[in-house]
């Protein structure tokens, strides 16, 4: 399950634990296509959704049709772990790849937090590392030129990815965000888009083709980024604590 993978980048679980987090995947199945949308801006925020396949977005919508994409969620991730508190949301979710998720009470995360102190303090982590990103996704809009945000937020995705095992072997890992889902979570438009990955895919250091994206050459990639996977304070092996950020991304380019 990619959610025990995801919080065992943060600690080292138990059976128990496992096994609790285990029973999430079975709460209210729901299966969505491309475009769906999860939930809609507006709209009462009944539950806590967890994303078991495929991926979706967080965007807003301004009033003449332009999409601002704000974060990706893949599998493992927990969309919005807080937002029932609100009484509408004030952004969408939505489905970019056929997507499988659970939706889940709030009082059954709050159960189980009171069952087991230490998944509260993961879940603790994940929102925070939520909130990093996102700073980290407004650095990126603000201050990197468009070749250096397509290569930051290819590095990001590939990382974490892999941190929960969906990188095979020759470097590869599923990709279905379209070059549109990029310009929109970029900031830039789907010509620069499209004339940066070129770039990247000249230099040898990517290879996207069949709803798929290959990493060739980590090191480089992040280099021209200036990626540091800090933010996403990945911890080795559930480690007790993070590695600084030069080592964790020499280690992530390594890997």
């Amino acid at each position: 399950m990619y959610l025990i993978r995801k919080l065992q980048n943060f600690l080292v679980l138990s059976d128990e634990e496992r096994s609790a987090l285990q029973d999430l995947t079975h709460r209210r199945p729901r299966v969505l296509q491309p475009r769906d949308d999860v939930i809609r801006q507006g709209e009462k925020p009944f539950f806590v959704n967890l994303v078991l396949e495929g991926f979706a977005c967080r965007y807003k919508v301004l009033p003449d049709g332009r999409r601002q994409i704000l974060s990706f969620f893949m599998p493992g991730d927990l969309c919005d772990l807080h937002n029932h508190v609100l009484s509408a949301m004030d952004h969408s979710i939505g489905a970019i790849s056929p997507l499988r998720i659970a939706q889940i009470v709030p009082d059954e995360i709050e159960a189980l937090m009171d069952r087991h102190a230490r998944l509260r303090r993961a879940f603790w982590w994940n929102e925070l590392v939520r909130e990093s990103t996102t700073r980290e996704w407004l650095a990126n809009l603000g201050q990197r030129t468009g070749s250096e945000r397509v290569a930051h937020l290819l590095c990001e995705i590939f990382v974490r990815m892999r941190s929960i095992g969906l990188v095979d072997a020759a470097g590869a890992c599923p990709f279905p965000i379209t070059q549109a889902d990029l310009s929109d979570a970029l900031g830039i438009s789907i010509v620069h888009t499209n004339r940066m990955l070129q770039d990247l895919r000249a230099e040898g250091l990517i290879v996207l083709k069949g709803r798929t994206l290959q990493v060739d050459d980590l090191p480089a990639l992040t280099r021209l980024a200036n990626f540091d996977p800090t933010y996403l304070h990945l911890r080795p092996d559930g480690g007790e604590e993070p590695l600084s950020g030069a080592a964790e991304a020499h280690r992530q380019a390594s890997v």
